[in-house]
Order: structure tokens, then sequence, then C-alpha cells
């Protein structure tokens, strides 16, 4: 009887670590105001000041729904790599943070409390954008849309996140955050999150559709509009998934081997 509960029993600490650092990884983040405030309010007032205005997308439903789309695509990149990438390299040039990583305790708990964190900050940076395009355009999904959206919030976060923390291990924190920023906002740009890929010239289009934000915007766009992905759109972000994945593995143990060994 106790072999059978022991490894139930043993997974009670871990959850409650789990639990412990995202709590405290996120009253960390809510103690920079004007960062909270600048990942959740860019995307909406994006949408404010460029879609609402142009009643010929705000009042069409598939157009208006495809543009809250590729800014909730943009919201949950941005969320993911500053909460990854600056975040972490921030909290690796704090004293607490090398006392922390010396503890008995396995990283697996702690990383996961990032993961999460980063996860709920993705879903609020989409209130605002959410909120403004369904009261001031002609926005809508069907109950299985909104789910498929939802869902989405983690397709597109899991290779951003790593990303970010492949910029956060691997990177001091000026040259993380610089990264971040020179790494976001092209990948935004190039990947039609704020022009739609429709009025690309013919060779961004073609260079853009291998880009993890181009197949993250399409795939996005797929589930709350119905309009069809480009073939290469799932492949395409499941490839950059597991670069990623590798690059972070790879800046995670050369930051414990330079840190600790």
């Amino acid at each position: 009887m106790t072999t059978a509960h022991a490894p139930r029993t043993a997974l009670r600490p871990a959850w409650s670590l789990t639990w412990l650092h995202t709590r405290y990884q996120f009253l960390e983040t809510t103690r920079v105001p004007i960062a909270v405030l600048g990942n959740m309010l860019f995307p909406g007032l994006a949408l404010l000041f460029f879609i609402v205005p142009q009643s010929a997308v705000a009042d069409d439903p598939v157009a208006a729904t495809a543009a809250v789309a590729q800014l909730g695509t943009f919201a949950i990149m941005s969320a993911c790599m500053f909460t990854h990438g600056a975040g972490v390299a921030e909290d690796r040039a704090k004293p607490f943070d090398t006392y922390v990583r010396t503890l008995p305790a396995r990283p697996a708990p702690r990383l996961a409390g990032r993961v999460l964190n980063g996860l709920l900050w993705a879903y609020l940076s989409l209130v605002p954008l959410v909120l403004a395009g369904v009261l001031l355009t002609a926005a809508t999904l069907s109950p299985l849309q909104v789910l498929g959206a939802v869902a989405m919030v983690v397709g597109v976060a899991v290779p951003f996140t790593l990303l970010g923390l492949a910029i956060g291990y691997g990177l001091s924190v000026k040259a993380a955050l610089a990264v971040v920023q020179a790494t976001l906002f092209p990948l935004a740009f190039a990947g039609g999150l704020f022009m739609p890929p429709q009025f690309f010239p013919g060779w961004l289009d073609a260079v853009s559709q291998w880009l993890p934000s181009r197949a993250a915007r399409d795939l996005v766009v797929q589930v709350t509009t119905g309009e069809p992905a480009g073939a290469l759109a799932l492949p395409v972000l499941i490839g950059w998934t597991l670069a990623f994945a590798a690059l972070a593995t790879w800046a995670l143990r050369n930051d414990e081997g330079r840190r600790f060994h």
C-alpha cells in the first residue's frame, strides 16, 4: 500500500515548488508596473489607432477577427520573449538567483514556474486587445473558435518561450534586452502581425512563410476565421520549436557549466 502511493506522494513537493516559483515570479513581474502596462496595452493601442479607424477592416467580421488574431499573436510573442529573455537574464544577475540554484531541489519546478508565469502573462496581455476588438470592431468568434483560440495561445507560446529562455540563459541583461527587441519586432513585421501578408511584395511573402511568426500567425488566423493556412505553417512552426528547444537546452547547460562547475 505504501509503495503504491509513493509516486503520488513524491509528486506533491514538485507541484508545491512549481506553484511557489510561479507565484514568486509573477509578483516580481508586477513590481515593474511600466513593463506590465506596456506588454498589456501596446497590442490594444495598435488595434485602436491602426485598425478601428479603417472602417473597411473594422466593420468586416473576417478582416477584423484576423486583425485581432495577428495582434494577439504579437502579444503572446512579446510576453514570452520579454518574460523569459530579459526576465531570466535579469534574474541571473541577482545574488539570490545564484543562491536558489545551489539548493538541493531539482531545477524542473523552477523552470516550470517560469513557463507558467510567462503563459499567464501571455493570457493577460490578450485581455485589453480582445475587449477592444469585441467593443470597437465587428470581430466575432463562435464558441468552438474561442476554445481553439485559447488552445492556440499555448501553441504560440511554446516556441517563443523556448527562444526567450535561450536568450535569457545565454546573454547578459543588457545584451538580452537588446536581442529581444532586435528579434521580436523584425519577426513581427516580417511575419505579417502588423500588416497582412496579402500586402507583402512577392519576395517578402516567400521569405515570410519560413518564419515562426508567420507560421504562428497563419495558424491562429485559421483557427479564428476559418481561412486556410499555408501548407508550410504547421511544419515550419514545429521545426522552429525543435530548433529553439535545442538552443535553450544548450544555453541552460552552458550557463550551469560556466557558473556552477
